[in-house]
């Protein structure tokens, strides 16, 4: 069997927003929207994962809150796994630097403005009911 790997994806919220982030790379997903995250490394903690990768792709400073239940397939051998998050005191603004284009704080009642990308909409959905958002 073969092993799984981790994919760490942030619902960061900030006064009852979350945050949207449209792909820039690669040519298949460009344009489409998803929870920033990425790869957990060989060795790391996931929850420290989510705090790096949010560094290098949006500049900010953030902590995990917890966990989303669910576990969702990315296609073999990935798996989504999501943690609520929220920035520091102190931290950056958000911005775009690394495979990423555009960001957005959506509001529950504008969650589903964006085109996610189908593999994020389950976690989307699950995130938004904790926010106490509407589903779809």
């Amino acid at each position: 069997m073969t092993e799984r790997i981790v994919v760490v994806g942030a619902a960061l919220l900030d006064a009852g927003r979350l945050l949207a982030a449209r792909r820039s790379a690669p040519p298949e997903l460009a344009g489409r929207w998803e929870l920033p995250g990425g790869k957990v490394e060989e060795g790391e903690a996931p929850e420290a994962a989510l705090v790096r990768e949010l560094r290098e792709e949006l500049g900010v400073d953030t902590e995990t809150v917890e966990r989303v239940p669910g576990e969702w397939p990315l296609g073999p051998p990935y798996v989504l796994r999501v943690w609520t998050a929220r920035l520091r005191p102190g931290s950056a603004a958000p911005r775009p630097l690394q495979d990423h284009d555009e960001l957005r704080w959506l509001t529950p009642a504008q969650i589903w403005d964006v085109d996610w990308l189908p593999q994020d909409v389950p976690a989307v959905r699950e995130t938004l009911s904790r926010l106490g958002g509407g589903a779809r």
